[in-house]
């Protein structure tokens, strides 16, 4: 067997127990969501290559369900800024890239709704640039690393607190399954 499986799996599972720190934060992060849901405003998720993958299975999660165990609740309004091919080309060809969810944010995001910026490196120009566009009253988390800028513009920061962009990645999965977890709960006994 080659040591890289051993090797990935293990950093893997690292920084997944490495999250167990962040706890009582995550709990927060949850609890703020369900609060904008409650309060009838939405969700906005950005992030690049495996982050983009994350925020549209994060949306997804939302609007579908979490667990099929769990008892069936109503959709949650959860929006992707990655998932539309058509509005990032055309952003990013007439803005350039680094404004493909800022110029997003801009247009969709109202006080109240929660911004979440996936970013391993936290260092993501147009994550970053999100986070400046975002409307007054908009909650921005960030979900990153332990380094980087984008967690002193969050209003609340999950920093996963190992390095490795793989091992970020497997942690950042779970914390959004977390969350997810925590809002099933909270709006289970819906119809």
């Amino acid at each position: 067997m080659s040591d890289a499986v051993l090797e990935t799996l293990r950093s893997s599972a690292e920084a997944i127990l490495a999250c167990e720190a962040l706890a009582e934060d995550i709990d927060s992060v949850s609890h703020r969501i369900a609060d904008a849901f409650e309060a009838g405003h939405k969700l906005l998720v950005c992030g690049n290559g495996g982050s983009a993958a994350q925020a549209q299975h994060f949306a997804g999660e939302l609007l579908g369900r979490y667990l099929q165990s769990r008892s069936a609740r109503a959709p949650r309004p959860a929006i992707a800024l990655s998932a539309d091919s058509a509005v990032l080309t055309c952003i990013g060809n007439d803005y350039g890239y680094d404004d493909i969810y800022a110029r997003q944010v801009r247009g969709l995001a109202q006080a109240g709704d929660v911004l979440v910026g996936i970013s391993t490196s936290g260092s993501s120009r147009n994550v970053l640039r999100a986070f400046e566009g975002a409307p007054k009253g908009v909650v921005k988390v960030a979900l990153c690393g332990p380094v980087g800028e984008l967690a002193a513009q969050a209003d609340m920061a999950l920093q996963v607190p190992l390095e490795g962009t793989a091992a970020i990645q497997a942690a950042h999965l779970a914390v959004i399954h977390a969350i997810c977890s925590v809002l099933e709960e909270r709006f289970a006994l819906e119809p």
